[in-house]
């Protein structure tokens, strides 16, 4: 029903009443056969004389597949506990089906089977590439542009395709003057400061929707950087270092915007840091239920220094340059996250991306007027995708003089190897930093 299953699983495993090593098995089943489904049905092709599969059997497929290349589990094991799923949910004829299919599985290896399976790579380096990794290859091929491959096979392509199949750490956002040993929902379990966020901590162990519900706020470490850069630039070179002495102008950095703060990760952290200011954070969304999430994040984390609105930011309910500092963190296909969600890769299409990157510059047009002249505006996306990155602030920028894109690499001088194609923005990558792959831009209102 194209629910999440990273939304959708805890609360089956609740309601099923699976904990320990039963929850730890289906989660992996889960995850390991959406991680994998491109190369399992390479596989399983490869093993079958039939084209077209009911969806219930290519699932008991997929799943026994990934016990037989991925997991622990003995073969004999794998492929009875499948045959039995398949008269469960499919009915007592596709049972041999299925018995026949995996038990032909079973005679190779992971390794061996995608010499079978994956084109020749010589000939086609992106379709041996997906099915090697389990990605389209349009995915593929995004990776690459993005990465500036001149290779089609190049080892760093492959590093990022493996890593975005990696398990991805459990990492929390720890506001101002939270510790971990204080934060507000209590103490924390073990783990250890991240390496680059000063308010990040990546826990060793523990059940995130538990951690979540008990208010603590789960947020990648590329993402609370994206949210800190914001905070570290200048609102104005010229002024003097203390606009606050008597003689001096007013104080100028009073209020910000998070344009679209669902489900309030980012708008948590900000709110912290724009209190520490005396400034106020405005989150807004378009979804009312994600505005709701938003002030519930904010509200677990207290204070009162913000405030929460239901609106769609490309209608500007605000006046022109109301906010000194914008957060413009857009909705995206995701390929940055695709650790956390894997089916995402087989859900999102390159006509996708195209619509998304129109919504894209809507948005950060709308985020560039409602910022004070000095102001400043990140824009973020949660992709490493050239259309969704820096073709959109360079669509956008090109024709408006009253914008100047400024060096976000160089505002996190901490973190290596940040420098996209454009060397003006900032790339996280999962495999150079263990984050997730988010995309920073960060522009001055003149």
């Amino acid at each position: 029903r194209d629910a999440y299953a990273n939304l959708l699983l805890p609360a089956l495993l609740a309601e099923r009443g699976l904990t320990g090593r039963d929850a730890a098995f289906a989660t992996e089943l889960t995850y390991g056969t959406l991680r994998g489904r491109g190369t399992y049905d390479a596989i399983l092709a490869a093993c079958s004389d039939r084209d077209d599969l009911d969806p219930p059997v290519r699932d008991v497929l997929r799943l026994g597949a990934h016990q037989l290349l991925a997991t622990r589990v003995g073969r004999h094991a794998a492929v009875s506990t499948s045959v039995d799923l398949a008269k469960d949910v499919c009915g007592p004829r596709p049972a041999g089906f299925v018995n026949a299919v995996l038990r032909r599985v079973a005679t190779r290896d992971l390794d061996e089977w995608i010499k079978i399976a994956a084109p020749d790579r010589s000939g086609d380096p992106s379709g041996y590439l997906a099915v090697r990794y389990s990605y389209p290859p349009w995915i593929v091929d995004a990776f690459r542009d993005a990465l500036g491959s001149s290779e089609p096979g190049s080892s760093e392509l492959e590093d990022a395709l493996a890593a975005g199949n990696a398990r991805p750490a459990v990492v929390l956002a720890l506001g101002p003057g939270e510790t971990p040993s204080s934060p507000s929902d209590g103490s924390l379990p073990d783990g250890e400061r991240t390496r680059w966020s000063p308010y990040g901590y990546r826990l060793a162990g523990g059940d995130p929707a538990a951690l979540v519900a008990a208010g603590a706020a789960v947020q990648d470490e590329g993402s609370q950087l994206a949210a800190l850069a914001l905070t570290r630039i200048a609102l104005n070179p010229e002024a003097p270092e203390n606009p606050e002495t008597p003689d001096g102008p007013e104080p100028a950095d009073r209020l910000w915007l998070d344009l679209c703060a669902g489900p309030g990760g980012k708008a948590r952290l900000l709110a912290g840091l724009a209190a520490d200011r005396g400034a106020r954070l405005i989150a807004a969304d378009v979804h009312p239920h994600r505005a709701r999430h938003v002030r519930d994040a904010l509200r677990r984390a207290g204070g009162s220094g913000h405030g929460v609105i239901a609106a769609d930011g490309r209608r500007r309910p605000w006046a022109p340059g109301t906010f000194d500092r914008v957060l413009a963190d857009v909705p995206c296909s995701g390929l940055g996250s695709l650790r956390r969600r894997p089916e995402a890769r087989w859900r999102k299409t390159p006509a996708d991306v195209a619509e998304l990157a129109v919504l894209q510059r809507q948005l950060l047009e709308a985020a560039i007027d409602a910022t004070r002249p000095g102001g400043v505006v990140a824009y973020v996306t949660c992709s490493p995708h050239l259309a969704e990155t820096q073709n959109v602030v360079s669509a956008v920028t090109r024709d408006r003089p009253d914008v100047t894109i400024l060096d976000a690499p160089a505002v996190l001088p901490e973190v290596p190897g940040l420098r996209a194609l454009d060397p003006r923005f900032a790339q996280f990558w999962p495999h150079r930093h263990g984050t997730d792959a988010i995309f920073i831009s960060l522009l001055r209102r003149c």
